[in-house]
């Protein structure tokens, strides 16, 4: 017998209203109820039917330190909608943000909710809180971070390989003091890209040098601050950095300017993400250019999959990015 509303009313002693409601997670229903009815559609297996008809995007910011209003969430965001739509699903974009209140509650209600997917934009996500989504009813996708030991679905960026390439490319352009700018906040995508730079330093037989690692606010303005206040004690140089992310190169760059420091004549930088306005920066910024357009599509594919034809498995996609040569960057070879 096909298990409906009406069934689950008679099993459960609710009536079809409230059943309704519970399982589409409004508001008016007790938790207790709405508990003994998500049980009852479990055991039933009215929840392992195709009731899906949208996709929730959870814009997760743990401190905003991160996620902000950078055109490379716009982007990514953008292709989030965009194949939502080509598959006729609904996106509604839900902020959840680690200091509220309320946000257990948040999370309960994204959790309870069988009738969205939920795509989570976890580039700040703790562990802690990811195991939260571990109970959800409806599938889950992590978008641009992964978890070792638990079992989510994610689409994240090439991270390592990608600062491997960029390393190597300054490598290639003669320059052996290769420093670090790292982000103060530590995000995974941050440790990754860390791993690359002192993996490709190792393998050409290049040492890793502390002086040469300057932590800095992972924003235009607070890296600036910060490598002004750095440079105030003449601290020795590398000829080149390789940067966590193009806000801090370009932030960094400004108070190497500021500081009589010539780019890439003194100083050669790298970045990575490859936001609009590196092309017309002072030099034009050499970085990674990340495909997060991409990334969202990417996404949206798996977790529409997820919900129309379940899964016994989970992947790790990591979607490649492509490295943009331009003006920050010496070519020591050519002295």
């Amino acid at each position: 017998m096909k298990v409906n509303i009406k069934t689950l009313s008679q099993l459960t002693g609710f009536s079809p209203a409230t059943v309704s409601n519970a399982l589409n997670n409004k508001k008016g229903v007790n938790k207790e109820t709405a508990e003994k009815i998500l049980s009852a559609a479990r055991e039933t297996g009215y929840l392992s039917e195709n009731r899906i008809n949208s996709i929730k995007l959870i814009i997760y910011r743990a401190s905003g330190a991160i996620v902000n209003d950078s055109p490379f969430f716009s982007y990514l965001i953008e292709g989030v909608e965009e194949e939502a739509r080509n598959f006729d699903y609904d996106t509604l974009v839900c902020n959840l943000s680690r200091q509220a209140p309320d946000f257990s509650d948040r999370v309960a209600e994204l959790c309870n909710d069988a009738s969205s997917a939920l795509l989570i934009l976890a580039t700040e996500l703790e562990r802690e809180d990811a195991l939260r989504f571990q109970s959800a009813l409806s599938p889950v996708v992590m978008l641009d971070n992964w978890y070792e030991d638990l079992d989510f679905n994610s689409v994240l960026i090439d991270n390592t390989d990608a600062a491997c390439n960029a390393v190597r490319y300054l490598i290639g352009k003669g320059h052996r003091k290769i420093g670090y700018l790292q982000g103060s906040y530590r995000i995974k995508n941050f440790y990754y890209r860390q791993s690359g730079y002192k993996r490709t330093l190792f393998e050409n037989g290049l040492e890793v040098s502390p002086e040469y690692t300057f932590s800095l606010t992972p924003s235009m303005e607070g890296a600036h601050r910060d490598m002004l206040q750095a440079l105030q004690d003449n601290p020795p140089l590398p000829t080149a950095f390789f940067a966590d992310n193009d806000m801090i190169a370009l932030g960094a760059i400004r108070a190497l300017q500021q500081c009589g420091y010539r780019v890439p004549e003194d100083i050669s930088i790298v970045g990575f993400d490859d936001l609009p306005f590196c092309a017309i920066s002072d030099p034009p910024l050499t970085t990674v250019r990340v495909q997060n357009f991409q990334m969202g599509q990417a996404a949206v594919r798996r977790l529409i999959e997820l919900a129309e034809y379940g899964s016994g498995y989970c992947t790790k996609v990591q979607i490649r990015s492509h490295f943009i040569e331009r003006g920050s960057v010496r070519d020591l070879n050519m002295n």
